[in-house]
């Protein structure tokens, strides 16, 4: 018996059917097992490609809040800054307790800390006499507007400036290659280690623009996290009546 056309071609389309449905299937599941699948694709790149695409990305932007350990000159910090090209505000921490907040809008910068703070500023571990104590004490709680000619303008500036930090803390020293994914935060990350990650590891987020999510510096040198990327948030002064004038009312009876 031969089959009529309209009933051959109701055949074919059950068997195109079918074959298109395995497709689907075999396609989605291949998708399924793709690392890079609803990725932004850097991690198809080679470690070199990678890093530099997160150091273009870190570049480019205008704010990023920083936070995290830092080893510089054999001593350890503690940090949450959150930074623009205009400046920076947050708190760093130094090992032994010793704690400040920092804010500088462009040139003026303003370190708040404790009377203890100011008592040991310039003792160098020696017992701060009744004198300096009682000097301290008029600064405490307050904002100190430190002078750009005063020496330790530059050392407290330091942790306000976001591409001086961002170029130390992106370092990495040695040969690079890819390593392991992961997730920074929930954010899905690759991994880029350099000298097989004694000379520090970077890693990069697979979402959206590759930035540097959590570096790990070379030496045991410390780990920092870098989050709100591009997130605009208000730089000010304080209010004038938090504020004193360094070397000026710190001397005033």
């Amino acid at each position: 018996m031969t089959a009529s056309p309209r009933r051959a071609r109701g055949v074919r389309s059950a068997v195109t059917g079918t074959v298109c449905a395995a497709l689907v299937a075999l396609l989605t599941a291949c998708g399924a097992d793709d690392p890079d699948a609803g990725t932004n694709g850097v991690g198809k790149l080679s470690a070199a490609q990678i890093e530099k695409r997160a150091r273009q990305a870190a570049d480019a932007a205008e704010a990023v809040r920083l936070s995290g350990t830092l080893v510089s000159d054999a001593r350890t910090y503690r940090l949450d800054m959150r930074l623009t090209a205009e400046g920076g505000v947050g708190e760093v921490a130094a090992k032994g307790g010793t704690r400040f907040e920092l804010l500088r809008v462009r040139e003026d910068l303003y370190l708040k800390a404790d009377a203890e703070f100011w008592a040991h500023r310039e003792q160098e571990g020696e017992e701060p006499s009744k004198a300096d104590r009682e000097a301290a004490g008029k600064l405490d709680g307050k904002y100190v507007k430190v002078p750009p000619a005063d020496p330790s303008y530059a050392q407290f500036s330091a942790f306000t400036e976001m591409d001086v930090l961002l170029d130390l803390v992106l370092a990495l020293d040695g040969t690079r290659e890819t390593g392991a994914r992961g997730e920074v935060d929930g954010v899905r990350t690759i991994r880029v280690s350099a000298d097989g990650g004694r000379g520090g590891t970077m890693d990069v987020s697979l979402v959206g623009t590759p930035y540097p999510l959590r570096l790990q510096r070379a030496g045991d040198a410390g780990t920092v996290t870098m989050t709100n990327w591009n997130t605009e948030f208000s730089l000010r002064p304080p209010d004038e009546q938090q504020v004193v004038d360094y070397g000026k009312k710190i001397t005033e009876d």
